[in-house]
Formats: structure tokens, C-alpha cells, sequence
């Protein structure tokens, strides 16, 4: 598999719930309160029925934000292969589709590759985690989405774990991310599973003292993470 690191814990905001007003000073703020990457959620109105930013605003934001902070694109479109390019070229670092949207997910991992990106593969709460492990070798990441993929502020399902854990059982190397719902009364229970990467959106956009959450987040991880 790609990743034959030591894993490392790390902590991706969402900006979903961020104020759109001002997303570049909101994206600095979290990176200057200890945000590890960030975590761009696109969503198409067809596979989601919300709608969210495209390739302009990520363009804009990586003029803004600066080279050295990962975008951890998570694309809820229909048809992904579709907007890998356009992404590349925004300056986008790691691109991650949904298993359920592409009909060839070999074809779109290898894109993605072309196009200089990293590549993960995500999958929603009621597709079983074993469609996704042939592709595990060629991924830098798997997501496991928590929630139903389309709005923030959902309830963090904790059953997802059960994914989580299996797929750390069989690829132990891998970067697993979970994304939904996650906070600090419930991440415990992601990195005991295995999960590393872990985005947490409205429980730190929505405080008044982000850094604070960040680094209970990780302070949680120095007693659960195992890997």
C-alpha cells in the first residue's frame, strides 16, 4: 500500500459550516489554532441534494491559504472523474470520491494519480466497507463516512466503527479517515477503531475557541490510538 509510514494522528476541520463570508481568514484561523489539513466538502446537488463550492473557490482559497496546508478534497458529485482535472489545476492535494458515484473507481484512481494528487476512496453507511478493500492497495486513503453524506451537524454514527476496525484489522498501514459528526465526547471510540485522520466540522468551526477542541482532539488520541 502507499502509506508504509508510521501513521499519525491528524485533525482536518471541515469549513463546511464556516462562515462563507470570509473562508480564506476562517481557513488561516483554523490552521493557526492547530488544524493539521483541511477539509473541503464539494457536493453537486445530484449524488447530495445540498450544494456547496467548486474548483473557483478552492483556486481562490489555495491563492489565500498557502501551499503548505493539505486540501483534503471530499467530492460528493456524481461522476468524479469529471472534475479531477479541474480540481488539480485549483491547486486541490488530495482528492477523494465516493465508491457509490463511479462507475470505474480503477479509472478514476488512476486520474487522480495522473493529475499529481493523492487519492482516497469513500464510502457511505449502508455500502459494506468490503467493496472497497480491493482498492486499499492503491489508495493513499479510505474514508468512512459517519453520517449520510450531504449536510453538517449530524449525528455521529457510532456503529460506523465496526468498518473502521475491520479495515485497520487488514491494512494496518493505511490512513483511515472517519468523517461525521465527530467530537470530542465521541472520538475515543474513532481511534480506538483505528481511524487517524479524523474531520471534525461544526464541533470546532462553531466554538469560540477552535484550538481548544483541536487540541483535546488530539490529547484524546495519546490515550486511544493504538496504531
Amino acid at each position: 500500500m502507499l502509506n508504509d509510514s508510521t501513521l499519525k494522528v491528524q485533525i482536518g476541520p471541515s469549513i463546511l459550516n464556516s462562515d462563507l463570508s470570509c473562508l480564506a481568514d476562517e481557513c488561516n484561523n483554523l490552521v493557526k489554532n492547530g488544524a493539521d489539513y483541511l477539509h473541503l466538502d464539494v457536493m453537486d446537488g445530484h449524488f447530495v441534494p445540498n450544494l456547496t463550492f467548486g474548483a473557483p473557490v478552492v483556486k481562490s482559497l489555495r491563492k489565500n491559504v498557502g501551499e503548505n496546508v493539505l486540501f483534503d478534497m471530499h467530492m460528493m458529485v456524481a461522476e468524479p472523474e469529471k472534475w479531477v482535472q479541474d480540481m488539480a489545476n485549483a491547486g486541490a492535494d488530495q482528492y477523494v470520491f465516493h465508491y457509490e458515484a463511479s462507475k470505474d473507481p480503477n479509472h478514476c484512481i488512476r486520474i487522480v494519480k495522473e493529475a499529481g494528487m493523492k487519492v482516497g476512496i469513500a464510502v457511505k453507511p449502508k455500502t459494506p466497507v468490503s467493496l472497497v478493500e480491493e482498492y486499499a492497495d492503491l489508495v493513499d486513503v479510505v474514508l468512512v463516512m459517519t453520517v449520510e453524506p450531504g449536510f453538517g451537524g449530524q449525528k455521529f454514527m457510532s456503529d460506523m466503527m465496526t468498518k473502521v476496525s475491520h479495515l485497520r484489522s487488514k491494512f494496518p498501514k493505511l490512513d483511515l479517515e472517519v468523517d461525521g459528526g465527530v467530537s470530542p465526547t465521541n472520538v475515543e471510540q474513532c481511534y480506538h477503531a483505528g481511524a487517524n485522520l479524523i474531520v471534525c466540522g461544526s464541533a470546532i468551526t462553531q466554538n469560540e475557541d477552535p484550538a481548544a477542541v483541536i487540541n483535546q482532539l488530539k490529547k484524546e488520541a495519546e490515550a486511544s490510538f493504538k496504531f
